[in-house]
Formats: C-alpha cells, sequence, structure tokens
C-alpha cells in the first residue's frame, strides 16, 4: 500500500511540479518517498590541460626523420600584402568564407615558397617530366558515362534555346502580321471614308484612286524584284534545261501586227523564183521541170 501511495504520489507530483522544498520534506517525514526514485548526480570531473602528459606521449610515438620524407612546412599567419598591417592578422572573420579562403590561399602560398628553395637545394625534382604517365583515379567506362551525360545536358541546353528561338520569333512573326492587318484596315477605312465624302459632294478629289494604285503598283514591283533575287532552284533550272522553260504553245507561231508589218526579211529577188537559180541537186529539178498543160498546148499549136 505504502509502495501504491509513493508512486501515486509522485504521479501527482510529476503533474504539478510547483512542488516548495516544504512539502518534500513532509513527504520524506511521512515515509512516502522511496530509495530508488531519487538519483544523486555526482559532479563532473574537471577538465585539465595536461601538457606534460601530451608531450610525454608525443616523445613516445615520435620518430626522428629527416625532412625530406616529413615535407612539414609551419609557419605563422600571413599578413595581408594589399593592406601590409600587422593589425589585420586578426581581422580575418571566420564566418566570412572568402576571407577565410583567402587566408588559406595566402598561407598555402606562402608555404610553397619556403619548400621550394629546400627541395631544390636537396635535388630533389619538382616538376612532373615529359614523358610520366599517370593512371586516371577514374576508369574509362566512368569517364564515358560522364562525357555521356554532359553531351546529353548541352544536347538538353541547347533544344531548350532553339525552343527559345522559335517563341520569339512566333511572337515577332504574330506581331508582325497584326500590324500589317491594322495598317490595311486603316488604308481601308480612310479609303471608304473618302469615297463616302466624294459621293456626298464633300469632296471633289480622287487622289485615294492615285494611292492605291500606286501602293498596289509597289507591292507588285517589290514582289518581282524578290522573284528575281531569288531565282528558280537546281531542281527548276534542271528541267527547264531539258524540256524548255514552259509557257503556251499553242499560236506561238501566229502573225502579229508587228510582225505582219515588219518587212524587212523580204527579198524581191528571190520571191517567186524569179532569182538566180542555185547550182546543185535543186538548180537539176528547176531545170527539167515539165511545163504545164496549157503551156504544152501553145507549143503543139506553134508547131502546126
Amino acid at each position: 500500500m505504502a509502495r501504491r501511495e509513493s508512486l501515486s504520489d509522485s504521479e501527482s507530483g510529476s503533474e504539478d511540479s510547483s512542488l516548495s522544498d516544504s512539502e518534500l520534506q513532509e513527504a520524506f517525514s511521512k515515509g512516502l518517498l522511496k530509495p530508488g526514485l531519487n538519483v544523486v548526480l555526482e559532479e563532473r570531473p574537471k577538465r585539465r590541460n595536461d601538457t606534460d602528459g601530451l608531450k610525454l606521449c608525443l616523445s613516445e610515438f615520435k620518430q626522428q626523420l629527416a625532412w625530406v620524407e616529413r615535407l612539414d612546412v609551419t609557419l605563422p599567419q600571413v599578413v595581408d600584402p594589399v593592406s601590409q598591417n600587422a593589425s589585420s592578422k586578426d581581422a580575418v572573420d571566420p564566418e566570412n568564407d572568402f576571407q577565410r579562403e583567402m587566408s588559406f590561399y595566402r598561407q598555402a602560398q606562402a608555404a610553397v615558397l619556403e619548400a621550394l628553395p629546400r627541395l631544390r637545394k636537396l635535388q630533389v625534382p619538382t616538376r612532373r617530366p615529359d614523358d610520366y604517365f599517370a593512371e586516371m583515379a577514374k576508369s574509362d567506362q566512368q569517364m564515358q558515362k560522364i562525357r555521356q551525360k554532359l553531351k546529353s545536358k548541352q544536347e538538353a541546353m541547347e533544344r531548350s534555346e532553339k525552343a527559345k528561338q522559335l517563341r520569339a520569333m512566333r511572337k515577332y512573326g504574330k506581331k508582325v502580321q497584326t500590324e500589317i492587318l491594322q495598317r490595311r484596315q486603316k488604308e481601308k477605312k480612310n479609303m471608304l471614308n473618302a469615297v463616302k465624302k466624294y459621293q456626298k459632294g464633300l469632296s471633289d478629289k480622287l487622289d485615294f484612286l492615285d494611292e492605291e494604285h500606286t501602293s498596289s503598283q509597289g507591292n507588285k514591283k517589290g514582289s518581282a524584284n524578290q522573284r528575281i533575287k531569288k531565282g528558280p532552284n537546281a531542281k527548276r533550272r534542271y528541267k527547264n534545261q531539258k524540256f524548255g522553260f514552259g509557257g503556251k504553245k499553242k499560236g506561238s507561231k501566229w502573225n502579229t501586227k508587228e510582225s505582219f508589218n515588219d518587212v524587212s526579211s523580204f527579198r524581191p529577188k528571190v520571191a517567186h523564183n524569179k532569182g538566180p537559180r542555185k547550182a546543185g541537186k535543186g538548180g537539176k529539178k528547176a531545170l527539167n521541170k515539165r511545163p504545164g498543160k496549157r503551156a504544152r498546148q501553145k507549143m503543139k499549136n506553134r508547131a502546126r
């Protein structure tokens, strides 16, 4: 019963955290506090810096080796060459990534500048020979995978750039098309207004017709120039060379007014076989030609 009461009291005490020292003393006098419920905490051991012990441990496993085997360089904190101020040693903010990394860089650079002369003095080569062959840390298969991954990323970037350019071109084309349509609508509206004014007698000018004619001619000339500049493609040129240039074939030899009035190629001496006869086969045929029926009758009458 006492155990249950102590547990119940301890539970009630955990629920009510505002118990004073007097209440705890009363509980202890009644015997409600049993051993095992309270744990006495020992004081934490004090830490101390045992320098002599550390040096003793260091001397036990320390090896006396030459500097070439160790290659250790110990330097104080390097001063910033820009400021050249001793007070700048404490100016490095450890929370500032740039300052911290720059201090590391200067420290490593100063260590290299001190170690190189010592290595040259000991005749230790510090440069890689020209015929030096070193095996790669990663295999060729791994490098091939990395190349393929980089190539796929580059191709994806190129595709995205091309898509962006196409979208920009489409937007620009739509913009130009809308501007052209708006301009045409505006011109049409202005022309209709001018026609209405002319019909109502408010204006006696027909300048809008001239403007329309000139604009249409300008468009035709522009399109013709574009066609001339562009020219046919290679397939069309080959077809033209093989089959001609197309066009109308029927009636191509008909006379026109200009060809009918043009008599520059007419030669009266050769016309109607009145000119000098040509020698050769054609000339013989002309000499042996049989006279006509009326000519033969005349010849018979003369012979009688």
